[in-house]
């Protein structure tokens, strides 16, 4: 494993129905966890052309605010830099932003593991 600090990976969603939580329809929203999710896509893609082929990572810690709503069919970008390497833990910071507006942001911990150890 040799996965550089600094190193940084952007994705982008189109907010749909599907992300929103069930409570606020009809109105479509991008629901909390949706983001979380995707936060963590964006590490995880991040991470991965730096690991072993045995390795993958898996999230042990999220620190998010989530301080705008990004409406249906608004497309998001999910944005990383790992900030930090200590032994196996991949510290990142990570954001949210949707038309020049954060919509959320905050760190995410990963954690180098051997997907072996996982079985099958």
């Amino acid at each position: 494993m040799s996965v550089p600090v600094g190193i940084e990976h952007v994705i982008r969603r189109t907010v749909t129905a599907d992300m929103t939580p069930p409570h606020l329809l009809p109105t479509v929203v991008l629901s909390t966890p949706k983001m979380i999710e995707l936060m963590e896509t964006v590490c995880l893609e991040a991470a991965a052309p730096h690991l072993g082929d045995d390795q993958t990572t898996v999230g042990v810690a999220v620190n998010v605010t989530h301080e705008a709503a990004a409406r249906e069919a608004e497309e998001v970008e999910f944005r990383c830099r790992l900030a930090e390497v200590d032994r196996r833990r991949l510290h990142f910071e990570v954001e949210a932003t949707s038309g020049g507006r954060v919509i959320g942001r905050g760190t995410h911990d990963r954690f180098v593991v051997e997907r072996s150890r996982f079985g099958s």
